[in-house]
C-alpha cells in the first residue's frame, strides 16, 4: 500500500477494499460522526492512511482519527471510537 498522493494520504475510497471484506454493504457511502469535531460525513470523505498492516481513517475537518484497520493472518482488528456513530444503508 506505498501508492500514496503528494499530501500523504488517500481518500475514504481507498478503504473500500478491506471493509468490503467485513460488511456486506457499501461502507464508503457510510455516513458517520467525528467523535472530535462532530462532523457528520460518508467514509468516503475520510483521508486514508494506508500502510502494510492495515490503514487508518482521519476526519477530513479536523485530521482527528475515526477509526484504525490492522490485518493479521486470518483476521481484521478494526477499532472505531474515533466515529460516535456509523449508519450503514441496508436494502
Amino acid at each position: 500500500m506505498s501508492d500514496l498522493t503528494d499530501m500523504g494520504y488517500l481518500d475514504g475510497n481507498a478503504a473500500a477494499g478491506l471493509l468490503s471484506e467485513l460488511f456486506a454493504v457499501d461502507v464508503t457511502s457510510a455516513r458517520g460522526r467525528c467523535a472530535h469535531c462532530g462532523d457528520i460525513a460518508v467514509v468516503a470523505r475520510a483521508r486514508v492512511y494506508p500502510n502494510d498492516h492495515g490503514l487508518v481513517l482521519r476526519c477530513s475537518i479536523c485530521g482527528d482519527v475515526l477509526a484504525k484497520a490492522v490485518e493479521e493472518p486470518g483476521r481484521v482488528c478494526i477499532d472505531l471510537r474515533g466515529l460516535e456513530w456509523l449508519e450503514l444503508a441496508v436494502e
